[in-house]
């Protein structure tokens, strides 16, 4: 990376906030991926948006991440700049019956902070492993439940360094879809409205959900969660179960034998495996069923 691209990040952020050759095995819950060639920790949204706007004017390449649940980065890694959007961006506070959160925020940890004040809606969230930027991005949901149920603000940062605003009705929320994403809006700031509750009865259903979690998730693995959109009228994980890959392995990746909607890095799986057996998993599907599977995880290199 240039010189001067180098001497300007500095100007914007602290030393202690940029990393150079950062391994992105460390940023992802796939455990995989090689280095990052800049990889910088956002605290404010006002660095974020000073490097946007630099980077989209001096034509620097870019990724924003937050958790890295739903990453898969290339073995080579990725040669342009990481924002982390982490926990030292993940302000929550909470007024009556709505929660506001910084992008950064872990969902978990949003849950936990509604169940405490006796807020119920949010219980859905509560076992997704990732950051409240890319969950509300992706419309992310679990057990009937999705973020375009509880969101009604949202902040962010425009391609062009602008700040924008958008409310529930204008997000236009679809399946792991929203206007978020398909714009390329970076989040800083959401609200959530959600409903008083009995805590007892909010504590319960989000014990509920954490066994049912256990009981049919390989959480002892590393993974990005749902490897495939659910595809309309089917669930992904049948569909591979009925093409005979339960347990199916490319080197160190394996079609989980306790979900077969999950592709688990189990101990030594580089990337490439991960993607040879998501293509092999693809075609015999696809031979088997007719159906198209469209990978949920996003590919970075």
């Amino acid at each position: 990376m240039r010189g001067e691209i180098i001497t300007e990040v500095e100007r914007i952020l602290p030393a202690g906030q940029i990393l150079r050759r950062e391994p992105m095995s460390r940023h992802t819950t796939f455990r995989t991926g090689g280095p990052a060639e800049l990889f910088l920790e956002i605290k404010t949204a006002e660095q974020l948006q000073k490097l946007l706007t630099f980077f989209r004017e001096s034509g620097t390449k870019y990724f924003v991440v937050g958790n890295g649940s739903n990453l898969l980065v290339s073995d080579e890694g990725y040669d342009g700049a990481v924002l982390h959007i982490g926990d030292a961006f993940g302000t929550i506070r909470i007024a009556d019956e709505k929660i506001t959160t910084q992008a950064g925020a872990l969902l978990g940890r949003i849950a936990s902070a509604a169940q405490e004040h006796s807020l119920t809606g949010f219980e859905f969230a509560s076992g997704i492993p990732g950051s409240v930027g890319g969950g509300v991005v992706m419309n992310a949901g679990a057990y009937e439940g999705e973020m375009r149920q509880v969101v009604s603000r949202v902040k962010g940062i425009t391609q062009t360094g602008e700040e924008a605003e958008f409310f529930n009705r204008e997000l236009e929320f679809g399946y792991r879809d929203s206007i978020l994403k398909r714009e390329k809006i970076v989040v800083t700031e959401v609200e959530f409205q959600l409903s008083g509750g009995i805590r007892k009865e909010i504590s319960a259903k989000m014990a509920d959900f954490a066994e049912r979690r256990r009981v049919k998730q390989p959480l002892e693995y590393p993974s990005a969660g749902s490897t495939f959109k659910r595809p309309e009228g089917y669930y992904a994980g049948k569909l591979i179960m009925e093409a005979g890959l339960r347990g199916f392995s490319i080197g160190g990746a394996q079609v989980s034998e306790k979900h077969c909607g999950f592709i688990i890095n189990k101990g030594d799986a580089t990337t490439a495996d991960i993607r040879r057996l998501m293509k092999e998993v693809r075609s015999r599907v696809k031979e088997q069923s007719g159906v198209e599977l469209e990978p949920e995880v996003i590919y970075l290199e």
